[in-house]
């Protein structure tokens, strides 16, 4: 009997694990695709509307894993008509060139076409089912029921053997919750009814910086410079717009560094080493997998290692001494040094030896966090995540580039929030109040561009799974404060109920808790890959009962 697989959600993730379920499947499936949006195959970061034109993707070229083809193949063969209607400058296609969001959603368009045509000419049945909302769904006796928006609960064409749930990013779909109030910058297009005034935004990272650039292109343009320097003008009438982007340490994020793709193995924190750690079930994991870190850095970097003092630094000191320098600097010049830099290592193709390895080492540190209890895993997050983050969560050259020529022109600035701030959201009037050290200041309007958070069990948008016991809440399941769910190895809920191999969770929001690391193109590939195989030979071999 031919297996039956459900894909919930059409974005990225279920694009690689469709590429590798298809790819190492043993016999032909029948698959449907459920989309909630008119199309399948972009993924929330790359709608258009969802997403201003302007805005940019972090990852380069190079560093997208290929689906049918590579994305510099797919660009190489489009028409220059169309490559300038993305926003793209047909002189510039390179594999180490930064692209609109967009045209990322573009390219996955055309390798989802690919993918199902390709899985069709293997005998896979595919059906795609766009503008479907999936309500609900339960383990039964014969499979997963999945309830579908306007129609029956118990429909046989929404049976199925196994269901990947890859429902991506979750914002509101109007993200201004009281006037002047936004819980997000998307979709892009609600920003545009925001008016030239006061707005602050809190945020330093990429999101943030897609809020600003949605903003100030609502309200101007960036043109480029007589001497090449990016420049803003703003738009007749808009003079009044004052853009303020506030985190607690009150810094930008440093630009796109040059280093060799794929990396370079690393020498003392490598994956055999953190395993062997892991397998001796340490009490002081965290603490034995940062000497490995401290190692493999000064190894890497001596002079960098000195300038931190890393042979004394405590782990609980680590954060702090690594963005030290840049605190103490103003954020814009410091901007403008780190960029200079950035632009002469790529110009050379130069490492900073310090950066690389920190870069290479978060996946292989990643690996203890499922291991790690509730103050350890509190421990990682405040003292190496930031670090971590700051480096693989880089940006593009243009977005450091737009950042300064806005401040030039005078309508951005950086604040400091400290750790004790506190905004006050619910005032007679629009806006919000931000409150640092008793002094009150008013923002107009105000956006939350944090990024996307870890969410709770009871946000999970299909209960009865939680109900039945099949998906079991984090917090439960590990007697600690984690958001979400739980789940294995193989992204099957982590769940005593031996019907949970039915199910995959990739939902992003309700597995980052004990996965950090996970939003990207980069993850939902490694993702994809896992679970495609796992889904492989989950159908090679006939299943068992469930009860077994």
């Amino acid at each position: 009997m031919t297996a039956s697989i459900a894909f919930v959600g059409a974005g990225p993730t279920t694009l690689y694990t469709l590429k590798a379920f298809v790819e190492q499947a043993a016999c032909p499936a029948r698959i449907t695709i459920f989309e909630q949006q008119a199309r399948a195959g972009l993924g929330t970061p790359y709608r258009p509307g969802w997403n201003d034109p302007a805005m940019l993707s972090n990852i380069a070229s190079v560093e997208i894993p290929p689906l049918c083809e590579t994305l510099l193949s797919w660009l190489n063969r489009q028409s220059r008509k169309r490559l300038i209607g993305l926003g793209i400058d047909p002189r510039e296609v390179d594999d180490r060139a930064f692209y609109p969001r967009v045209a990322l959603g573009r390219y996955f368009l055309d390798q989802f076409d690919m993918l199902v045509d390709e899985a069709r000419a293997k005998g896979f049945i595919v059906d795609i089912r766009t503008g479907r909302c999936v309500l609900d769904m339960s383990v039964q006796d014969n499979g997963v029921q999945l309830e579908i928006e306007g129609e029956g609960k118990d429909t046989a064409d929404n049976r199925f053997d196994f269901v990947v749930m890859a429902t991506g990013h979750r914002w509101p779909e109007e993200p201004e919750a009281r006037p002047g109030y936004f819980l997000s910058p998307w979709p892009a297009s609600a920003l545009k009814r925001i008016k030239a005034v006061n707005v602050g935004i809190r945020g330093s990272s990429l999101t943030a910086i897609d809020a600003v650039v949605a903003l100030a292109t609502a309200h101007g343009s960036f043109v480029d410079g007589p001497d090449g320097r990016v420049e803003y003008r703003i738009g007749a009438g808009s003079e009044g717009l004052r853009l303020t982007m506030m985190s607690r340490k009150g810094l930008l994020p440093e630009a796109d560094f040059y280093h060799p793709i794929p990396y370079e193995p690393l020498t003392f924190c490598t994956e055999a080493a953190i395993e062997r750690l892991i397998d001796a079930q340490a009490s002081d994991l965290l603490e034995m997998a940062y000497q490995l870190f401290k190692k493999e850095l000064a190894y890497a970097d001596p002079a960098y290692a000195d300038h931190v003092g890393l042979e004394h630094l405590a782990l609980e000191d680590f954060a702090e001494r690594f963005f030290a320098d840049r605190a103490d600097a103003d954020p814009f010049e410091w901007a403008a040094a780190n960029l200079q830099e950035a632009q002469a290592n790529f110009d050379k193709e130069f490492t900073v030896p310090w950066r690389y390895a920190i870069l290479r080492m978060h996946e292989v540190l990643a690996l203890i966090i499922p291991h790690l209890d509730e103050e350890a895993l509190d421990a990682f997050g405040r003292h190496l995540k930031p670090a971590f983050v700051d480096e693989y969560a880089s940006v593009p050259h243009l977005s450091i580039q737009r950042l300064l020529a806005l401040h030039s022109a005078g309508h951005l600035d950086v604040l400091t929030l400290g750790s004790a701030y506190r905004l006050e959201t619910h005032g007679a009037e629009p806006g919000v109040n931000v409150v640092i050290d008793g002094e009150r200041r008013h923002y107009d309007v105000f956006i939350d561009a944090t990024g996307q958070r870890a969410l709770e069990a009871d946000d999970f948008p299909f209960s009865t799974l939680l109900t039945q016991g099949v998906v079991v809440d984090a917090q439960d399941a590990e007697e600690g404060s984690t958001k979400g769910i739980s789940v294995n190895e193989t992204f099957h809920p982590a769940s005593p109920d031996p019907r949970a191999r039915r199910l995959y969770c990739l939902s992003l929001p309700f597995i980052l808790g004990r996965h950090p690391f996970v939003q990207g193109i980069t993850s939902s590939h490694e993702m994809g890959s896992i679970v495609g195989q796992d889904l492989a030979c989950m159908i090679a071999a006939p299943m068992q009962a469930d009860a077994a």
